[in-house]
Parts: C-alpha cells; structure tokens; sequence
C-alpha cells in the first residue's frame, strides 16, 4: 500500500530538541522546499501505477516522501545505494531529513526497485514541479536564457573490437551455462572458450602496438572472430534447446525465460560486432554506421566535441537550459546526436511554455549561431541574442558584437560551462551509472533536479541574510 508521508512525531522532537542546530543551513531550506504537497503527489502516483490496488492494498511500502527525500540525497552528495543505506542509518541529520527519522531505514536493493518504477517522465514532471517551486519561491523568472551541451557518458571501458568480442563470448557462456544447469546438463556440456579469447585478446593487445606486425594481428582477429562465430552458434542450439523445453514443461518458463531473452538479446549485438570488425580489419572501413561501442549499454555513442583531453566521449548528448540564478529550466537526453543549430528553436519554446513569456536575453555558443536562428528568437520576443557568428565576418558584424551589451551577455553565457562543470562533479554527470537510455534520462534527471535544489536554497539563504 503506497503512503504519502510517516506520520510519526520526529526522533529530534522527542530524543533531540536542539538537533535543528546541526542542520546546514542549505540542506534545512531544501527541506523545506521538499514540503511541496505537488513533487510528493509526483511520486505516490508512480508508485500506484505499479500495482493495480497498490493504493488501497497490501502491507505499507517506503512513502513517497521517503522515497523522494532518499534519491534527492543520493544525488545530492553522488553516492552509490549501500552509501545511501550506510549514510542514512549512521547520521541523525539524515535520519531527520528523509523522514525515516527511528525507524528502519530502507535497504539498498529496496531503493533501486523503487527508484526503477519512477521512469523518465516521471522524474521530468519531478523536475518541472521542482522548478515551479523555484518560480514561486522568486528564484527566477525567466528573463534570461542560455543553453549548451554536453556528454554524459555511460558506464562502459574504451571500446575495441576485440574488448568487445570478448564481452559477448563472456556473457553467452556466462548465459548458456545458467541455462544449461536448469535443463539439467550434465558438467562440461557447454563448451568454456572463454579462456582462449582472454588470452587472444592479450596477443593482439601486444601485436597492435607496431605495425610490423600487421600480418600476425590480422590473422589473430581471423581466430578471435572464428571463435566468437563459434560460441553464437552454441547460443543459437541453446535458444532452440530451451524453447522445445518450455513447450514440454510450461512450470520451467520462469526459469528458461530469462536466458532464453537474454541470448536472443546478444545474438544480433554480437553478429553487428563481428560485421564492424570485418569491415575495419579486411576492408579498412572505420566509419561502419551503426556501429556497436557496448554489449552492456548498446545506445553508446561515440561523440567528438573537440576536447584536447579527451577527443572521443562514449555515450549520448544531453542538452542543459538555465535562467537567471543558475536555475536549470529544461534538459534533454539525445537518442543520437543532433546539431546544436537544431536545437536553438525548440529550447527556446519550451523556456516560454515554462515561464509564460518570451527572455529579454538569449544565450549560446557558436554551435548554435545562424541567421535563422537570430531571426526565430526576434520573432518569439527576445530583445538581446547573443548568437557570435562563426568564420569571417563583416565590419558591421564585428561591430555588432563589439557592443557592450553583447559583450556582457557573452560573459554570462560562459557560466553554463561552469554549471555543466558543477553538474558533473558535484552530482555524478561525468558518468552515468544506471543501465540503459531510460538510466540515462534518469540520471541526468534526478542531478539536475538535485542541483536545481541547492542553488534555490543557496539563493533563498542569501536574499534571507541579506
């Protein structure tokens, strides 16, 4: 039965009168912005699309406020769920902010089911509601806007082609064998090769080093591919050998099933890997479309933005918005990468659906700048764009952007660099640790929101003390 809110009378109340004096002064305001009746309604109803009879039924689950309070503070401080579990449990502060205050605090695994059924747009109508907590709170009011990208990348090792070759043979046999002790095999019948490609892979590690050894590289990745070629086949037995099981013993479905979807899942990966690196090795094609940079995460993109660092990032382009007081007002995951120039427009509908108005200044980077985009924010209201024109330009051109105005405004568009930088160091954006593009939209999600939360407080306190 999902809850809204513990009704219990506070551990500070009753054990810790003066304990509101451990409280920081930033996380106390975040507290109280979390009272927001509309974040906590977000999540209830999340929770009872689970279950049909979820909201009248059955034992009492985690509420809604806990559960909301709980991912606000994992993403507040990047920690992992047994950090969660570990922080939660050890710090009266903690305890009072979550509500959970003397009772048992959730464990980690009972977070990560919970924190599965809020979905992506379940976090971004958190988001919005977030952020009309802000507006009303006189945090912003959308009089400026300024937009850039960035990658967040996923949880994945630099990918090669004979990294990922060995990543399928692992995960079938890993599979197969599973499947094949549920079908009551004896020892051995599945064929281990997994030992053979590890060390193949250590061959061609060493033999990619020098060109010299061009010949006895390719004939290792003839071997290599022969072998992975070999384990599919084996899936592909396997897959028929649990369906005819399945047939004749429905009770063992709920046992074969998994497997059985799990190797018809890796089966085309694995097939698109071996295409990819048939075309590099024999054809010298680097640029196969489509290509496979993870078994695990297969939407990984590998995306240039002209970092001397690091040149290539591996995994998918997100699109950060902000208004005045370093508010983020919208973000967006990619499916695939798009051209910043395309997303001039659309940002800027969804800062009026949000704000009700049009902001006196517009904001970005070269990316972005076009005359069709310069024209499309005039005719939506915006009094100042400050769009830098790439390559040459005329005199009246360098003129224009000479301006005060414009200089000034170029000035505070260099803070959403700041704020991605923030985002990624503060709260986890450098690399995503949940699984999949709805992980992803997840993640980036719940950070925002997580930032949005500190920079409201940090404000607030201010314009208190002030």
């Amino acid at each position: 039965m999902v809850q809204r809110r513990k009704r219990e009378r506070s551990l500070f109340e009753v054990l810790l009168p003066d304990g509101h004096k451990l409280w920081p002064d930033w996380l106390r305001k975040i507290d109280t912005l979390l009272e927001d009746e509309a974040v906590i309604e977000v999540v209830a109803q999340a929770l009872e699309a689970r279950w049909p009879q979820s909201r009248r039924r059955g034992r009492p689950g985690t509420p809604a406020e806990v559960v909301i309070r709980m991912l606000i503070l994992k993403h507040l401080f990047d920690w992992s769920y047994d950090d969660l579990e570990h922080e939660v449990r050890a710090n009266l502060v903690y305890r009072a902010f979550t509500r959970i205050d003397a009772g048992d605090v959730p464990d980690a695994k009972t977070i990560v089911k919970i924190a599965r059924a809020l979905g992506p747009d379940v976090i971004e109508q958190l988001h919005r509601q977030v952020v009309e907590v802000a507006k009303r709170a006189g945090v912003t009011h959308g009089r400026r806007f300024r937009i850039d990208t960035t990658v967040v990348e996923t949880n994945v090792h630099y990918p090669t082609d004979s990294s990922l070759l060995q990543d399928g043979v692992r995960v079938l046999t890993r599979t197969m064998q599973r499947a094949s002790a549920a079908l009551g095999d004896r020892r051995g019948r599945i064929r281990d090769r997994r030992r053979s490609v590890e060390r193949r892979g250590l061959i061609i590690g060493r033999q990619a080093r020098s060109p010299e050894t061009r010949d006895a590289l390719v004939r290792s990745y003839r071997q290599l591919m022969a072998t992975t070629r070999a384990v599919v086949r084996d899936a592909v037995t396997m897959v028929r050998r649990i369906t005819h099981r399945i047939r004749r013993v429905p009770a063992e479905a709920t046992t074969l099933t998994p497997a059985r979807l799990r190797l018809q899942e890796m089966q085309p990966l694995i097939a698109r890997v071996l295409a990819q690196t048939r075309a590099r090795l024999l054809g010298g094609d680097t640029h196969v479309a489509d290509k496979v940079l993870s078994v695990f995460e297969p939407h990984t993109e590998a995306i240039r933005k002209g970092k001397i660092a690091k040149p290539t990032e591996f995994g998918k382009l997100v699109t950060i918005q902000e208004s005045e007081h370093q508010i983020i007002t919208a973000y967006q995951v990619h499916a695939t990468r798009p051209a910043d120039m395309t997303l001039w427009t659309p940002a800027l509908d969804r800062h009026i659906e949000v704000f009700g108005r049009a902001p006196d200044l517009a904001a970005a980077d070269r990316g972005f700048s076009s005359a069709k985009n310069e024209d499309a924010a005039v005719a939506r209201g915006v009094r100042r764009v400050i769009l830098p024109r790439q390559g040459r330009k005329t005199a009246a051109r360098r003129a224009y952007e000479r301006q005060r105005w414009f200089r000034r405004g170029q000035r505070w568009r260099v803070g959403c660099e700041g704020r991605i930088s923030v985002l990624k160091r503060r709260h986890g954006l450098r690399r995503c640790r949940y699984h999949g593009p709805a992980g992803v939209a997840r993640w980036v999600g719940l950070g925002v929101i997580a930032d949005n939360l500190v920079n409201t407080a940090t404000f607030l306190n201010a314009r208190a003390t002030a």
